[in-house]
């Protein structure tokens, strides 16, 4: 199987803060310094209650939609490792300005303007605003403070970190699963459809049809032209046509057919969900390993992110202890 990680350059910082950033976050907000409601004080700036209480919710729905509810040990978990998160996203903006990190207002708008496309109507754009409780301008803030710290993290770290090939070979060898391409076949059907609730008498007419169509086959028909004229499937105008597929891709009688066919071959009747169909395996190809030098660029990437994901972790650390930081969250401490 090809690799399933994600090698873009995602930082490990700009990953939070984007998160953060779409749920309405806003720890670096001015008119919070003062707030009564912190959890913590990083070097003076406060975060609030608010700014947890959106992580945490960001981090619930992320478990939600992978079918993981939370119980409360968890979600205690979840809150604690959210507020040493915004700890660390504050201390990061905070090595930024001291850098002297900026970004123009031209830069913003364009990011602004990104983000703003990512919701298919207006509408929906207001609407999640509302929810996260937070204004354009507020999120243009964010995403200024938020490009500022990627900016330092970039500079500091990314550029700076290098990937030696035996390391990059290593994990290559080191890893034969990921650069799999799994075995294929390119095939064709015909199909006759049956309803799920087909009386006796529906079925039989529809395996009529598919005898049919099977003795025109055994007659020297061409496949494609048969497919054409008596599929119900919507492949039928490319003569049934399904082009490669690999495992898993089809419903189960059809796969264990298609995938023991001989190629040129035309199967007998097949029965699925579906219907009835007729399988012609057109060519197979074998699984395969990809070449080190096709996919070494994106190996190079993913061992790059874990690198700076590393330093950046270790810069916090380090600055962590040089900083002054009060927690009043119970049993955060």
């Amino acid at each position: 199987m090809l690799m399933r990680h994600n090698f873009g350059v995602q930082l490990w910082t700009a990953a939070v803060l984007l998160s953060l950033i779409l749920v309405g976050g806003s720890v670096f907000a001015e008119e919070k310094k003062s707030g009564a409601d912190k959890v913590a004080v990083v070097n003076g700036d406060v975060i609030t209650r608010g700014d947890l209480d959106r992580a945490v919710d960001f981090g619930k729905r992320q478990a939600m939609q992978k079918g993981q509810p939370l119980d409360d040990a968890q979600l205690a978990a979840l809150e604690k490792d959210a507020l040493e998160k915004l700890i660390g996203i504050q201390i990061l903006y905070q090595a930024s300005e001291k850098a002297g990190n900026k970004v123009d207002e031209k830069q913003v708008d364009e990011k602004f303007a990104e983000f703003r496309k990512r919701f298919p109507t207006e509408d929906a754009f207001k609407k999640a605003m509302g929810e996260w409780h937070v204004t354009e301008a507020e999120m243009k803030t964010e995403l200024k403070k938020g490009m500022v710290t990627e900016a330092f993290v970039v500079k500091n770290f990314v550029d700076k970190a290098t990937v030696p090939e035996e390391k990059i070979k290593a994990y290559y060898d080191s890893n034969p699963q990921f650069f799999k391409k799994p075995e294929q076949v390119k095939a064709s059907h015909i199909l006759i459809k049956i309803k799920p609730d087909a009386s006796e008498a529906e079925k039989a007419e529809a395996m009529k049809k598919i005898t049919q169509a099977q003795e025109k086959l055994k007659k020297g028909d061409d496949f494609a032209e048969v497919a054409k004229a008596a599929s119900e499937g919507p492949t039928a105008v490319k003569g049934g046509d399904l082009g490669y597929f690999g495992r898993g891709q089809m419903v189960k009688p059809f796969e264990a057919v298609a995938f023991t066919l001989e190629p040129g071959k035309v199967s007998d009747v097949v029965t699925t969900k579906f219907g009835y169909h007729l399988i012609k395996v057109v060519e197979k190809k074998p699984e395969t390993t990809i070449p080190f030098d096709a996919v070494k660029p994106r190996i190079e990437q993913y061992l790059k992110q874990e690198e700076v994901q590393k330093e950046v972790k270790q810069f916090i650390e380090k600055s962590r202890k040089e900083a002054k930081v009060e927690i009043f969250l119970k049993n955060a401490s």
